[in-house]
């Protein structure tokens, strides 16, 4: 795990003591991590990768993509599986309830059209609770196109606080956005722009087709 600091600080050209001040973490935190007698805690992780502008799970070590945004290892694993179709990776589950971690390592592959491939960067999320039945069950496989920004009526995966995620409806408003349930047994979560921008809550992509398990 701080090897990959190590790399950070390398790619920035920056000093442990400059990360040090400017995330408000004491040095001793850095020295302690170096020397393995511990690790940072999950709040100060979050400063670091802040600060550096990249997912906490990849300096954690619990994912292979750097940033939200990194889907160049995703795309190498792209192949055309036959004539007029490609293979997508699935990377893991996304909550339909509550905001669950999403598990970023592949746990299978989807097989696309070519015109769909062509579409973006996608990948397939397997959905986790009943919130967005039942148009979306449990178990189905959904297919994301990558995108940091989608228009209010739009199924999305979203991300909140840089480690968790959920499958919703996206409202959008004025003062902020809400996250819809299809399941009327399930609340709006919604979050003013202040709490967009501090927790922070971001799109990760557009749900575009919905592949149902029987």
């Amino acid at each position: 795990m701080y090897e990959r600091f190590l790399e950070l600080l390398e790619e920035k050209g920056v000093k442990t003591a400059a990360v040090a001040k400017e995330t408000n973490i004491h040095p001793s935190t850095f020295s302690d991590w170096k020397k393995g007698k511990s690790s940072p805690k999950l709040d100060k992780l979050h400063k670091i990768a802040d600060y550096f502008g990249v997912n906490v799970d990849w300096i954690s070590g619990k994912s292979d993509f750097k940033t939200f945004d990194d889907f160049a290892l995703i795309q190498s694993q792209v192949q055309e599986y036959e004539e007029g179709s490609f293979r997508i990776p699935v990377l893991g589950e996304v909550a339909a309830g509550e905001p669950i971690f999403v598990q970023e390592h592949y746990i299978g592959y989807e097989n696309v059209p070519t015109a769909t491939a062509k579409r973006g960067h996608l990948f397939g999320l397997i959905i986790k609770g009943n919130s967005m039945s039942p148009r979306i069950a449990e178990g189905d496989t959904v297919i994301v196109r990558q995108q940091d920004d989608a228009e209010t009526g739009d199924i999305v995966i979203v991300s909140v606080n840089g480690e968790y995620a959920t499958c919703k409806r996206l409202m959008k408003y004025a003062e902020g956005i809400s996250l819809i349930s299809f399941n009327p047994e399930y609340k709006p979560i919604t979050f003013t722009n202040e709490e967009i921008e501090t927790i922070p809550v971001k799109i990760i992509g557009k749900v575009i087709e919905n592949r149902q398990k029987y």
